[in-house]
């Protein structure tokens, strides 16, 4: 397993990180702690969670995910061996059951959710704190294109960062970054920091896949000339890009199967692009998956690929993916798709 440091910090990461929303939903606790002796045995030091998982979130289930995690680090006693890092939520309708559907990055919000967090996981710290997806009206979770809202109230960016910096000064948060972030809001949380000395945010994790290359455009050149690594999550798509989904009825048990919200990777323009990388991964006798999961972990400004299974067969097959170099003829061949379907499910 290779390592790579996280942003400008001494904390050197897996290069496939354990996702597991699915903890609590698909998978049950003892699922869950098979995952994750399994990823520990691989070499993957690195876990993401939030407290709103698992996903599709419910008002049953949330925080379900932290707890199955908390109870495998009690039971393991391996606290010391991993790089834990999970998400405070942002502003929702949906999310009337999680402290009155008040959501915000104000202080309340911020020191009850990381309280509650600490206490489901049953550690001290996070060696990372993300912010989940903006508090303000921007593009993300799909919408390609920005709308602007003017007069739009959102907490200040600089009593965000103070607030955060109090946390880290307590021993509670090692370091912190975003998620669902644009390069706008990027920036400003490291002109803040940079000005007002407080902390610098390390990672941002946004959605990076075959079918959805929107990190490259503005978020790339930040990623490395600023050294805040895209943590990326959905390399798969939902599963998309290995091929189930395809030909003749949807596995049963599929996500995409299970919970109809999920339509972001399922239009026509997506299964036509999907296609044509399933049908050059096997033409190169690769398994569509790892070709996909190794393309997202070799490109130059990721710090790490978030990998996620129902099944510790999918999570074997995916860690398998380390282990592919693609040649230079298969990338040009990928490149090649990718002008033809240039941003299939943003």
């Amino acid at each position: 397993m290779e390592y790579r440091r996280l942003g400008r910090t001494d904390i050197k990461v897996s290069a496939l990180c354990l996702g597991t929303m699915t903890y609590g939903e698909q998978n049950s606790e003892r699922d869950a702690h098979q995952q994750l002796d399994l990823a520990l045995a691989a070499g993957i030091n690195f876990i993401d969670t939030a407290e709103m998982y698992p996903v599709p979130p419910k008002a049953k289930t949330q925080g379900l995910t932290e707890t199955y995690i908390g109870s495998w680090l009690k039971a393991r006693g391996n606290r010391d061996q991993v790089i834990l890092a999970t998400k405070v939520s942002g502003p929702s309708a949906d999310f009337t059951y999680l402290r009155g559907g008040k959501l915000g990055f104000d202080r309340h919000n911020i020191e009850t959710a990381l309280n509650q967090s600490l206490q489901r996981l049953q550690t001290d710290y996070v060696d990372l704190y993300q912010l989940h997806w903006p508090e303000r009206s921007t593009n993300y979770f799909g919408q390609l294109g920005y709308q602007h809202h003017p007069g739009e109230h959102f907490t200040p960016f600089e009593d965000v960062l103070s607030v955060l910096a109090e946390l880290v000064a307590a021993g509670k948060i090692r370091h912190i970054g975003l998620s669902n972030e644009t390069p706008w809001g990027t920036m400003r949380f490291l002109q803040l920091a940079e000005q007002l000395n407080l902390p610098r945010v390390v990672s941002i994790q946004n959605p990076y896949s075959l079918l959805n290359r929107s990190f490259e455009v503005g978020l790339a050149e930040i990623a490395q000339r600023e050294e805040v690594g895209l943590l990326a999550y959905s390399p798969l798509a939902f599963g998309v890009l290995s091929g189930k989904y395809l030909d003749g009825p949807w596995p049963a048990d599929a996500r995409l199967s299970l919970f109809e919200r999920f339509q972001r990777y399922t239009s026509d323009h997506a299964a036509t692009a999907t296609r044509a990388y399933v049908e050059l991964a096997r033409e190169h006798g690769l398994q569509p998956a790892q070709m996909a999961l190794a393309y997202v972990t070799s490109r130059p400004f990721l710090t790490s690929n978030i990998i996620g299974a129902t099944t510790l067969a999918q999570l074997q097959e995916n860690i398998g993916s380390t282990a592919l170099n693609l040649s230079d003829e298969l990338l040009d061949a990928m490149e090649t798709i990718h002008t033809q379907f240039t941003y299939p499910c943003p």
